[in-house]
């Protein structure tokens, strides 16, 4: 006996369409009721009527697991992260900086007050030590800070580093709180990160993002370079604030963003910050002695090109080539030579003459370093104690005809713009060297002894005085030859 099964199925089938017709009903009005809720204003209800919430709040846990947050550890680190307020007086002239027409009409000569804002980062509260960046208090004639909790504060000003844009200020004040450092060499590309400082002087405000790089070297104009790379946003005024881990603690000072189209932009996450450990080491010299030492090989090199590479045998076309190597320097004493190529330093690669300059400059006095280097084509492993090279020099020690000019080292921002020589950082009226026409601020880049590349091949290039001294010499944006008699 055969049944007839397809009514039956025909039911089932339509009971089941209609189930799912009623969940999706049911479904969409329940989407509906939730969006309206939050779209639409609540009303006040009727005494005695039971209505349900029309939001519901944010759970405080989720599985048991409290929801991550900041806060806790921002309450900690914001009263350490100050805002520095600085002004300088400056006396402008309608006859711009021309001494004699400054001298002629001294009364239309006006006195402005430039101010600018800033941040800084307390790093010791017994005895109130702020850092900040060297280019948010350079020049200031006065500099005041304020707490998070509205005090404000006279700084005094300790020292700073222009070439690591370090700066070190203290205050007096009751209940400071400062943050502890951490080792930022321990920092990895992906760890979080959240900068507070005080953007735009609009107050104290806090960003956060990841560590993009660390050991970022290669920025136009600024001075040695170990940069921490970072996309949270670091706008004008975040310079000298700080970059923090997720436990609270100075991973880095912020200093600078980057944008093609300027600061004025805006940020497009890429910050960048000094590094911790730098700062720390920065900071001891400054609070010891005001001034900052580094260590140095003592030799000029140049680029490796692709020629310069075939023609001392080497497979890569990377390095630092040395050109000369300064009598009693760090480099004779370890047996380097005129032709070596220093390819890698503590086992960090030299891509350039800038790079080991750069690392040079990053190393303290008496720093023991390893330098991996190819000689006639063949690698060879060196080590050098780094030595202090003197930062200036009176000219009449080198020659009398250069008596009353001081020269300095030039100022690494200036080296990244591609300008290599001496600075004059100073001329005596009167003096030898003003009769000679020698100026404060010019820029000596050859000589009748040739180039040099800086300070220390300056003073060597004087082991045998000239009878006749003639100085190429970079001014304004112009170049000229200057006779010394």
């Amino acid at each position: 006996m055969t049944t007839d099964r397809r009514p039956a199925r025909r039911r089932a089938k339509t009971s089941l369409l209609l189930a799912l017709t009623a969940a999706a009903a049911f479904g969409g009005f329940a989407a509906t009721w939730i969006r309206e809720s939050f779209q639409t204003p609540a009303l006040a209800a009727p005494a005695n009527t039971v209505v349900a919430p029309t939001v519901a709040a944010l759970p405080v846990a989720v599985d048991g697991q409290p929801l991550p947050s900041l806060a806790p550890m921002l309450r900690k680190v914001t009263p350490a992260v100050v805002s520095v307020h600085s002004k300088q007086r400056v006396r402008v002239s309608p006859f711009g900086n021309d001494p004699f027409f400054r001298r002629m009409f001294p009364e239309m000569t006006q006195e402005r007050i430039n101010e600018s804002l800033g941040s800084g980062v307390i790093v010791d509260a017994a005895r109130g030590l702020v850092l900040t960046n060297h280019h948010v208090i350079e020049g200031a004639d006065d500099v005041s800070v304020t707490l998070s909790d509205g005090r404000e504060l006279r700084a005094e000003f300790i020292g700073s580093d222009p070439d690591t844009d370090v700066a070190l200020m203290r205050i007096k004040a009751d209940k400071l709180t400062a943050l502890a450092l951490a080792n930022s060499d321990q920092l990895q590309v992906g760890d979080f990160v959240v900068a507070v400082g005080n953007p735009f002087g609009v107050g104290q405000t806090v960003t956060s993002g990841i560590v993009s790089a660390v050991g970022r070297s290669n920025l136009p104009g600024l001075g040695f370079q170990n940069f921490i790379q970072t996309d949270a946003s670091i706008n004008p005024g975040n310079s000298g604030g700080a970059l923090v881990n997720l436990r609270g603690e100075l991973v880095g000072i912020n200093t600078a963003s980057f944008n093609p189209r300027g600061s004025a932009a805006g940020n497009i996450g890429l910050g960048f910050a000094i590094p911790a450990n730098l700062a720390a080491s920065i900071m001891r010299q400054l609070n010891e002695g005001g001034t900052v030492r580094r260590g140095s090989l003592g030799i000029e090199t140049q680029d490796v090109t692709p020629q310069i590479a075939q023609g001392l045998g080497l497979d890569q076309s990377y390095g630092a080539a040395i050109t000369r190597v300064y009598p009693g320097s760090a480099a004779a004493a370890a047996g380097l030579r005129v032709g070596d190529v220093v390819v890698a330093a503590n086992g960090q690669r030299v891509d350039n003459s800038a790079a080991l300059r750069n690392f040079q400059g990053l190393q303290p006095v008496n720093s023991k370093v390893t330098l991996d280097v190819r000689r006639d084509g063949k690698p060879l492993q060196l080590s050098a104690t780094l030595r202090e090279q003197p930062r200036e020099t009176a000219g009449g020690e080198l020659d009398p005809r250069l008596a009353g000019a001081k020269f300095a080292e030039l100022p690494e921002s200036l080296r990244r713009q591609g300008v290599s020589g001496v600075l004059v950082e100073e001329v005596e009226r009167n003096s030898r060297a003003a009769r000679n026409g020698l100026r404060k601020g010019d820029v000596v880049l050859a000589g009748t002894m040739g180039e040099f590349g800086d300070l220390g091949g300056f003073r060597a290039s004087f082991g045998e005085r000239p009878p006749e001294l003639w100085l190429r010499v970079w001014r304004n944006g112009r170049q000229g030859d200057l006779p010394m008699r």
